[in-house]
C-alpha cells in the first residue's frame, strides 16, 4: 500500500477530501510548519500521526528542510502531497522527492503562477479559472500539470465567490490524482512524458464545475 504524507499550514480542506476519499493508499502523517493549523486536528480527529516543525526554530532553510525530510523518511512516505503548505522548499529537497511530491495550485497553469490568483484572474479579465495538480519541481508553479479543475468566471464573480469556487474544484481533482499515483495509473518518467493508464499524459486531464 502506498505510504502517502501531507505537508500543511492552514485550514486542510484538501487534507480532508485526502481523508474522505478512502484512497487505497494511507496517510501516514501530517506534517506542519504551524503549530496553530486546523488540518492538525483533522489528522488526529482521523488517528493521523502528526509532527509541527517550525521554520522560525531554524536559522537556515536548509536545516528546516533536512528535519521534514528525516520526519518523512521515519514515515517512509512514497508520496508526499502539498496541501496548502506555505514554504517554499529548497531545490535540495525537491529533487529527492522527484516524481513523488505533488502541489494543487488556485489557477489553470501555466497562467497566474504565485500568489494571489483570484485577484489576477479579474484583473485581466479571464473568461475560465480554476486549479491544477502538478508535480513540483525546484522552479515554483513549473513542474508536469496533470489534472486541471475548470469553471468558468461569471460577471458577478468576486475575489471571495472565485476562492469558494476553486476549492470545491480542488476537493474534486486532488483525491483523483493521489488515487492515480496510489493505484500506478500515473508513472512518472524523467526523461518522457508521464504516463496515464500507459498513455503519455500530454496535456492536463480537465474536470468542469458542474452547476
Amino acid at each position: 500500500m502506498m505510504k502517502i504524507a501531507v505537508l500543511v499550514s492552514g485550514h486542510g480542506s484538501n487534507l480532508q477530501a485526502l481523508i474522505d476519499a478512502n484512497l487505497s493508499g494511507q496517510i501516514v502523517g501530517v506534517l506542519s510548519n504551524k503549530p496553530s493549523a486546523y488540518a492538525l486536528q483533522r489528522a488526529q480527529a482521523a488517528g493521523i500521526p502528526t509532527r509541527v516543525i517550525e521554520h522560525s526554530d531554524y536559522v537556515h532553510r536548509a536545516e528546516f528542510d533536512q528535519e521534514i525530510q528525516a520526519q518523512l523518511l521515519e514515515w517512509q512516505a512514497d508520496l508526499v502531497v502539498l496541501a496548502g503548505f506555505m514554504r517554499i522548499l529548497s531545490p535540495e529537497f525537491v529533487m529527492q522527492w522527484e516524481g513523488k511530491m505533488l502541489n494543487i495550485h488556485p489557477s489553470l497553469l501555466p497562467k497566474h503562477k504565485g500568489m494571489h490568483t483570484h485577484a489576477k484572474v479579474i484583473e485581466a479579465g479571464d473568461t475560465q479559472h480554476g486549479c491544477t495538480v502538478h508535480f513540483v519541481t525546484a522552479q515554483l508553479d513549473s513542474g508536469q500539470s496533470l489534472a486541471q479543475g475548470v469553471l468558468d468566471v461569471q460577471k458577478n464573480d468576486t475575489q471571495d465567490s472565485l476562492a469558494r469556487r476553486v476549492h470545491q474544484l480542488e476537493h474534486i481533482i486532488y483525491p483523483m490524482v493521489v488515487e492515480w499515483f496510489c493505484n500506478k495509473d500515473l508513472i512518472y518518467h524523467p526523461k518522457e512524458h508521464v504516463q496515464l493508464k500507459k498513455q503519455p499524459l500530454n496535456h492536463p486531464i480537465q474536470i468542469y464545475e458542474t452547476a
